[in-house]
């Protein structure tokens, strides 16, 4: 989308006065973006040493007119060809060109409609920086394409290829020659332009010969005249997608400072202790689950649970006490043996003064149907309370059976069932291959980071109070080799 320039952008109804110039700098990692936007101010208006995070504005004065200026953050650089291809081979060239994958952005990068923004209405050329010292490959051509078309349509038109560090070309060497000898993918790039490209040497920006700034000036009227006056404006829904998705860039930035700020507050004091409580149906997994989580196999996996057992170790800087519990009916709580029953409370009692958080072990290879989830939120419901919800996670067992079918995917296949379980969760889940203990260290990490956000979120309700009917006489029976001493009432987490 476009709209006409005219005198009274720069703010002369009369038009006494030429209009202002605006330019927007786009390039790859240290291509000099920043250094040729203060050789055209004139003065050293950005931080040339250190990466652009956020683009920047800045004006200058260049024979009477007014030159806004904005610089940009690096581009994002596609995948490799060849490497997508091996992804996909069912793709073919041009749907890779049209969809290939784009490595995420940093929390703190932006895409180009941030700098366009900051360039109201519009900026009349997108200078494409380009450094002579790096080579330019197919992958940086596909990065240009990409960086664009994230602006919209019709942006070539507006578009020049704007060469630095001409200075480290071989004596004799001109800019053209470099063109030509360089490839077809920078080859494209000018073409794609117009043919229209300008160089520049910015160590020469503070000699008096230096004619390279008007030059460019020269080439840039030539090209606005060529446009009938246009500039180039960001549609209004391409603004909005790009302003939705740096609030949600911004939150998650906020949200991973939150999470390392709770992190460094562990380092240097005694570990940090989370308690567990495993649940669920007989046979889904939970002992192979313990296991797991604590690295060693701790619980007899294989043969059905009758009694509740508690394990504790170190890990990930963390003290993790576990408890494994029988299993439920799949069916009907009914149909779950009193005793069973109050083993599951008694688990949580081993837990003082309560478990941080519960784990309903859900192997992935079962289908929940509406009788199945009404059995295990009746389970829950009966045994802990309506407050159970706020403590509870699922934990999806056997995830080696998804292969490369991500966990995500699965749920959303899972239907209705699923999803109104998960809801009851608060939508915390995990996926675990609990084949081999000790071998996923870093999805025991994951796990216990989502355990500690749900403590977080649950503010003065931290874990679940154990309540007086959970203890009798029998609970003896249960199986823990701790120490009286070394059970949970020193929780770090209360």
């Amino acid at each position: 989308m476009a709209a006409v320039s005219s005198a009274s952008e720069s703010g002369d109804p009369g038009g006494r006065h030429p209009p202002e110039r605006r330019l927007l700098l786009l390039g790859g990692a240290q291509a000099g973006k920043t250094s040729t936007a203060n050789t055209i101010l004139g003065d050293e208006v950005f931080d040339a040493g250190t990466e652009t995070t956020h683009s920047n504005v800045g004006q200058t004065e260049i024979y009477g007119r007014r030159v806004t200026v904005v610089d940009t953050p690096q581009w994002a650089v596609p995948g490799n060809l060849e490497d997508n291809a091996e992804a996909d081979e069912n793709h073919n060239a041009v749907a890779e060109s049209n969809s290939g994958p784009q490595p995420p952005p940093s929390l703190d990068s932006e895409g180009p409609c941030m700098g366009a923004i900051l360039c109201p209405p519009g900026p009349h050329a997108i200078l494409l920086v380009v450094s002579v010292t790096q080579p330019f490959s197919e992958t940086q051509r596909r990065a240009a394409e990409d960086q664009l078309g994230a602006l919209g349509g019709g942006t070539w038109r507006y578009s020049m290829v704007l060469f630095t560090g001409v200075d480290k070309l071989a004596k004799g060497t001109f800019i053209e020659e470099h063109i030509a000898n360089t490839g077809e993918a920078l080859q494209w790039l000018v073409e794609r332009c117009g043919s229209r490209y300008h160089a520049f040497d910015n160590t020469r920006k503070d000699s008096e010969d230096n004619t390279q700034v008007p030059e460019l000036m020269e080439k840039v009227e030539e090209m606005i005249t060529d446009n009938q006056g246009w500039y180039f404006e960001v549609n209004e829904l391409i603004l909005l997608e790009e302003e939705q998705a740096r609030r949600a860039l911004e939150e998650e930035r906020m949200r991973m400072e939150e999470h390392a700020r709770q992190r460094e507050q562990m380092i240097g004091g005694p570990p940090r202790e989370l308690r567990v409580l495993l649940l669920g149906w007989k046979g889904v997994g939970k002992s192979s689950v313990g296991n797991s989580i604590l690295g060693r196999r701790d619980f007899e996996s294989g043969q059905e649970t009758e009694l509740c057992l508690r394990r504790q170790a170190l890990v990930s800087g963390r003290r993790v006490t576990v408890v494994d519990t029988p299993g439920w009916d799949w069916f009907s709580v009914r149909r779950t043996p009193k005793r069973i029953r109050q083993e599951s409370q008694r688990g949580a009692a081993l837990l003082r003064p309560g478990p941080h958080t519960l784990l309903l072990v859900l192997p992935v290879v079962s289908s929940l149907t509406a009788r199945k989830r009404r059995t295990l939120l009746a389970h829950m419901e009966a045994l802990f309370g309506e407050r159970a919800c706020l403590h509870t996670m699922v934990l999806f067992s056997c995830g080696d059976w998804l292969g490369r079918t991500p966990i995500e995917e699965h749920i959303q296949r899972g239907g209705r069932e699923l999803h109104r379980l998960l809801e009851y969760c608060g939508n915390y889940y995990h996926v675990l291959d609990s084949k081999t203990p000790g071998k996923d260290s870093r999805s025991i990490s994951d796990l216990l980071d989502k355990i500690e956000e749900m403590i977080r979120e649950n503010g003065d309700e931290a874990f679940l109070p154990i309540q007086s009917e959970w203890l009798s006489e029998e609970s003896s029976q249960s199986s823990d080799n701790t120490e009286p001493e070394d059970d949970c009432r020193g929780c770090q987490l209360q």
